[in-house]
């Protein structure tokens, strides 16, 4: 379904480099976070993850610089 909203500025260039640094759609990871904001309210009939999440850069990625964060922004 197809839907608009309005976001904080912050927030969506928050999301924006999140999705950059994925290397995924905005919409997907909008969508994941969205699904776990829910899920939390019922954090009680879900049991905590038993596995650390590791974000790592591949060894060629470009470094983030203020530069270049202005740059994904843009």
């Amino acid at each position: 379904m197809k839907t608009t909203i309005e976001l904080p500025p912050d927030l969506a260039r928050e999301i924006k480099l999140l999705a950059d640094h994925e290397g995924r759609k905005l919409k997907d990871v909008a969508a994941d976070l969205l699904k776990r904001g829910l899920s939390a309210g019922t954090e009680e009939t879900n049991p905590p993850a038993t596995e650390d999440l590791l974000l790592v850069a591949p060894p060629n990625a470009p470094e983030m610089t203020p530069e270049r964060i202005r740059q994904i922004l843009a």
